[in-house]
């Protein structure tokens, strides 16, 4: 009942802010940087943990944390590992079970993604996670953005009854995505939602909108800030190439999402 609540929440959401249209949504990690995307104008976020991966699932704690604090609707990534998309079936079992926690837990929506080893979309899969989410929204990440076929892809995910898809075009900017992006927005109709991303920035935004014709963009504003820690000893680190690294922080930048924003919609 409560994701139910909640999904209709975000419809109530959009349909109220249609008049300030392109959508923004802000890929964020942690309950630190939802509330920095949505007190800065976001609005929707997508939740992840280690964007250092290109976005994990995070914990069901701070699911549950984001729920209490949210004032905007967000959608939650399931991605079990960094890397490919090209899934075990244990792996593939325990995202079918996240997504079931997280529509019980009443989160908005959920963000996926299954692709077959030849670059299609894995259709089977797909459904049985849209069938899990329920009533939840679902959108399909940027492993669309690693299929062989984008044209196929998408159809493939509209059989799926997929609601979006998070692209770049299928290359690293939005500025160099924006022929396609503008194809598949044509493409799409009102069959599904394309959430368009790459890179975007003050600079750049209004120009990809004016290019595409998107309806809804996603980026995220991160910045690194150096870690309080005092002592730090230097013969010893958790795990990553960089010692540097564990020293640092990225962060939602607030200033940057609030200027991003104002930018596309000036």
């Amino acid at each position: 009942m409560l994701g139910l609540a909640v999904c209709n929440h975000e419809r109530i959401v959009s349909l109220a802010r249609n008049a300030r249209l392109p959508l923004i949504e802000l890929c964020v990690e942690g309950i630190d940087g939802l509330l920095a995307a949505q007190a800065a104008g976001a609005d929707r976020v997508e939740l992840c943990a280690s964007l250092v991966e290109g976005g994990i699932t995070p914990s069901l704690g701070t699911v549950r944390a984001a729920l209490e604090l949210a004032t905007v609707p967000f959608h939650v990534i399931v991605r079990p590992r960094g890397g490919d998309f090209l899934y075990s079936e244990t792996e593939y079992r325990s995202m079918l079970a996240d997504v079931s926690a997280l529509r019980d837990l009443g989160a908005a929506g959920v963000v996926v993604g299954c692709l077959n080893a030849d670059g299609s979309i894995d259709e089977q899969r797909m459904s049985g996670l849209v069938q899990a989410a329920g009533s939840l929204n679902v959108t399909c990440h940027r492993a669309f953005d690693m299929t062989r076929n984008p044209v196929e892809a998408l159809e493939a995910l509209i059989r799926c009854k997929v609601g979006r898809v998070l692209t770049s075009g299928q290359r690293d900017t939005a500025l160099e995505g924006a022929d396609l992006l503008a194809e598949l927005v044509r493409q799409a109709g009102d069959r599904i939602i394309i959430l368009g991303c790459g890179a975007l920035a003050p600079d750049n935004i209004a120009k990809v909108l004016e290019k595409t014709g998107l309806s809804e963009m996603h980026f995220a504003a991160l910045a690194d800030v150096p870690s309080a820690m005092a002592y730090r000893n230097p013969r010893v680190g958790m795990g990553g190439a960089n010692l540097d690294r564990e020293y640092r922080t990225t962060v939602t930048d607030e200033a940057l999402v609030a200027a991003t924003i104002a930018a596309v919609r000036a």
